[in-house]
C-alpha cells in the first residue's frame, strides 16, 4: 500500500514511512492511494469470524508486505486484547464502549496498534525516534500506556494546562521511563499546532514522529470496532446509524473508511460541543477554524479538526455527496448535562459527557422506524468523575486501572512558546 499526502507536494510514502514520519514534509496527512472492498462473503459471514480475525482482514491491505502475517496477527492479538459490548440503552439506542482497555478510553486501540508497529520498524534501529503527540485529554494516557518501555522510542506529550479532567493529567504525568509530559499555557489547538510545527523544523524533524490520529497507524485501527458492532447488531438491525462524538474526527473518519470496505453502515452522525467548526461548514458551505473553547466534553474541544480533510477526501471534496451520508450537529454543556440525567433516568446507565453528546446527535438526527442508532462510548465516566457525579445521583467506582495512577505524583515541565518545545526536543 502507498501513501500520498492530502496537501500533494509530498512524495508518495511506504507505510513504514508514513508511520515513522506521521506527517508529510509539506504538512500534509497521509492518505492510502488505494482502497479496496472486502468481499461480499465476508461481509455476510462476519458473525464466524473472530475479533482478531476481523481486524486483521481490515488492516492487512493498508499494512502490505511491510509487516509479515504472523507478526501483524501478534500485533492485532495485543491490540485487540479486550472487549467491545454493545449495551442497549433505549427501544431503538445502543451505546457501543470503548473503554475497557488499559487507559479505559477508545484510543487504546490505535495507540496500542501504533506503538508496536513503530517498535518492530525501529527493532534494528539504533536511533531513538521520538514520538511527539498533542492531547485534549485521553491520547495522551492511551499513547503513553501504549509506549511505555517501547525500546528506542521517547514520548513527548504536550497538553493544555487546566484543560483535562485530573484523571486524565494523571495518566500522562506519572508514568515516567520514557514519557515526558510537557504542560502548555493554552489549548489543544496550541498543541497541536505546535506538534506541526516542530515537523517543519529541519533542526528536529528527522527524529520525529506523531501519534495524534493524523498518524496512519493510530488512524486507521479505529476501524475495527465499527465492524466489532456491526457483527454484533447486523442479524437483527439492518439500517444502522452510527453517532459518533467529535473532536479531531479521526473516530467517525475510521468509521467512513469501514464504510467505504463494505460495511453496510447507513448514515454517520458527528456530534460535537460548542466547538462547532464541522456543523458550520455543513451548514454554509465554508469551512472556517476557529479558536476552540473549553467545555465539559473536554476531549471534543478541537477548533481546527485534521482528520476533516480526510473525510473530505473519502467523498472526493462533494459537500452534498457527503451530506447525503454524513450529518454534524453541535450541543451546548447544559444540553449535555440534561442528557446524561435523562439517560440515567430512563435506563441506569451511566454516560459520560462525550458519550451523551453522541446521543444527542442520534436524537438530533432522528431515527426511523427501521432504524437503529449506536453511539460511541469513548471514555469510561471515571475519567470525567467530577462532572458524573454532579450531574448524577451516583458514586463512580474507581477502576483498577485508574487506581494504578491515581496516587502518583503529577511530573509536567511548564512550555509557553514553540521555542520552549524545541529547547527541550534539542537538549
Amino acid at each position: 500500500m502507498k501513501y500520498y499526502s492530502l496537501h500533494h507536494k509530498s512524495p508518495i510514502s511506504t507505510f513504514k514511512n508514513a508511520v515513522v514520519q506521521g506527517l508529510a514534509k509539506d504538512r500534509g496527512i497521509y492518505f492510502p492511494d488505494n482502497i479496496t472492498k472486502l468481499s461480499n462473503h465476508f461481509i455476510k459471514n462476519i458473525s464466524d469470524y473472530t475479533n482478531h480475525e476481523i481486524a486483521y482482514e481490515v488492516i492487512k491491505q493498508f499494512v502490505g508486505d511491510e509487516i509479515p502475517a504472523e507478526k501483524l496477527k501478534e500485533i492485532i492479538a495485543k491490540t485487540v486484547s479486550f472487549d467491545f459490548p454493545v449495551v442497549k440503552v433505549d427501544d431503538n439506542i445502543a451505546s457501543l464502549e470503548l473503554f475497557h482497555g488499559p487507559t479505559m478510553a477508545f484510543k487504546d486501540v490505535g495507540a496500542k496498534f501504533m506503538a508496536q508497529c513503530l517498535e518492530y520498524f525501529n527493532k534494528d534501529n539504533d536511533d531513538e525516534v521520538t514520538v511527539l503527540v498533542a492531547t485534549s485529554g485521553d491520547t495522551g494516557g492511551a499513547v503513553a500506556n501504549g509506549f511505555l518501555g517501547a525500546k528506542g522510542v521517547n514520548v513527548v506529550i504536550l497538553y493544555p494546562s487546566g484543560k483535562v479532567s485530573d484523571i486524565q493529567e494523571k495518566q500522562l504525568t506519572t508514568l515516567g521511563q520514557n514519557i515526558t509530559a510537557l504542560e502548555v499555557d493554552g489549548v489543544f489547538d496550541d498543541c497541536q499546532e505546535m506538534v506541526k510545527t516542530a515537523f517543519l523544523d529541519e533542526d528536529i524533524t528527522k527524529t520525529l514522529t506523531s501519534a495524534n490520529s493524523i498518524n496512519i497507524a493510530r488512524w486507521l485501527p479505529q476501524m475495527f470496532y465499527f465492524f466489532f458492532a456491526y457483527k454484533e447488531l447486523h442479524k437483527s438491525h439492518k439500517d444502522l446509524i452510527f453517532s459518533v462524538p467529535s473532536g479531531n474526527f479521526g473516530n467517525i473518519c475510521a468509521g467512513v473508511m469501514a464504510q467505504k470496505l463494505g460495511l453496510p453502515i447507513k448514515h454517520f452522525v458527528a456530534s460535537t460541543n460548542i466547538n462547532d467548526t464541522v456543523p458550520n461548514y455543513l451548514m454554509s458551505g465554508i469551512y472556517k477554524p476557529k479558536p476552540s473553547k473549553a467545555t465539559i466534553s473536554n476531549a471534543m474541544d478541537v477548533g481546527n479538526p485534521s482528520n476533516f480533510i480526510r473525510i473530505q477526501e473519502l467523498f472526493s471534496n462533494d459537500i452534498d455527496t457527503l451530506k447525503s451520508a454524513f450529518s454534524s450537529y453541535r450541543f451546548t454543556d447544559d444540553e449535555t448535562r440534561a442528557t446524561m440525567t435523562k439517560i440515567y433516568n430512563n435506563s441506569r446507565y451511566v454516560a459520560d459527557p462525550h458519550g451523551a453528546v453522541g446521543y444527542l446527535g442520534l436524537k438530533k438526527h432522528g431515527l426511523k422506524e427501521n432504524e437503529f442508532g449506536v453511539f460511541l462510548e469513548t471514555a469510561h465516566p471515571v475519567k470525567f468523575k467530577d462532572v458524573v457525579e454532579e450531574t448524577l445521583p451516583v458514586n463512580v467506582e474507581i477502576p483498577e486501572q485508574i487506581k494504578k495512577v491515581i496516587n502518583n505524583t503529577k511530573v509536567a515541565i511548564k512550555a509557553s512558546t514553540y521555542q520552549d518545545l524545541k529547547a527541550y526536543l534539542m537538549k
